[in-house]
Order: C-alpha cells, then sequence, then structure tokens
C-alpha cells in the first residue's frame, strides 16, 4: 500500500530525470553566442531620428518620470529645431510611452540590451548618441513597418529540426573544457 503511494512518484521523476540525462546540452554560450531577441523587445536604448522630429516635445511631455529633455527654439518658416535632447537612461523604466505618444514616429525603442556603465552620468544620452547605426538599430515596438523587416525570435528551442518559423537551431557541442565539462 506504501509503495503504490510513494513509489509511484518516485518512478515518475526518475524517469523524468534520466529522459533529459542521456541528452546534450543547448545552453548557449552567452558572450560569444547571442540569441537573435524577440523582435517587440523593449531595449534598454532608444533610437532618434532626428529628420522626422519636429521638436513638439511629446515625447517628453508623455514620460512619466521626464527622463526626456528637449531645448528647441523657432526657426525659419514657424518650425522647431531641436537643440537638445537628452535621454536619462538610468531613471527610464522603459514603458515604451514616449515611442506609442510621438505622431511622426521620431522615436524608437532599440533592440540592444547590454548597456551597462560604471558612472551614473554615461547612462544620459544625448542626441548623438541617439542616432541610428550599426549597433543602435530599432525594435518593433509600436513600429509594424519595422517589425517586418526584423529577422525572427531564436530565445524559443524546439526539438523539431525542421521547423521553418522561429526558434533555435539547435547545435549539439561535445563535452569539452570551453563549456564547462570534461577533460
Amino acid at each position: 500500500m506504501k509503495f503504490e503511494r510513494y513509489g509511484i512518484g518516485i518512478a515518475k521523476g526518475m524517469m523524468v530525470t534520466f529522459k533529459h540525462l542521456f541528452r546534450s546540452p543547448i545552453t548557449v554560450q552567452y558572450p560569444e553566442e547571442k540569441l537573435v531577441v524577440s523582435r517587440r523587445i523593449r531595449g534598454n536604448e532608444l533610437v532618434w531620428y532626428p529628420d522626422r522630429c519636429t521638436g513638439c516635445a511629446t515625447c517628453a511631455k508623455s514620460c512619466p518620470q521626464g527622463n526626456i529633455e528637449i531645448v528647441s527654439h523657432v526657426g525659419d518658416e514657424n518650425s522647431y529645431i531641436v537643440d537638445k535632447f537628452e535621454v536619462d537612461t538610468g531613471r527610464c523604466m522603459f514603458c515604451g510611452l514616449c515611442v506609442e505618444s510621438c505622431p511622426y514616429e521620431a522615436l524608437a525603442m532599440g533592440i540592444g540590451y547590454e548597456r551597462a556603465q560604471y558612472r551614473r552620468g554615461d547612462m544620459v544620452l544625448s542626441k548623438d548618441a541617439l542616432l541610428l547605426s550599426d549597433i543602435r538599430r530599432p525594435s518593433g515596438y509600436a513600429r509594424p513597418k519595422i517589425e517586418a523587416t526584423l529577422p525572427k525570435q531564436t530565445l524559443l528551442v524546439y526539438w523539431d529540426k525542421d521547423r521553418e518559423e522561429g526558434g533555435q537551431k539547435v547545435n549539439f557541442l561535445t563535452l569539452s573544457k570551453k563549456r564547462g565539462r570534461g577533460v
């Protein structure tokens, strides 16, 4: 009677253990290998398009913490010229309200997530640091046109190798010193 109560649960648990015991590890070696993140990630960076920006400061008004600072002056033909555009990413919670509120799509969330700094002052990004570049790319968050151009996510792991859409294509590596095990 006691074996029926406790023995079946232990046997099921050991079956799961043995099933995973002989599989190859699928751990990604992070600094060397990086997975493609979700298309709509709200990474800890912003991308600013100065040619689309009119200096209306709608993004600064919608920021709940007041992290965006815009200084502009009236130029020719009654339009604003942006003199200063700064974002304090150290205080920013990356809620995306500034991106959603911009009527001219001049601001987008970035896909970067490795933006750690040693000094708090380095977290304040000026308008030159917010420009589109090879390392600073926009995500598809609140921007469907950009989302269609981005690659599919690889954070998901599928064991089916014939799968076409999404997921990481699992490469099994042999055990070695590089992977932290073996001889």
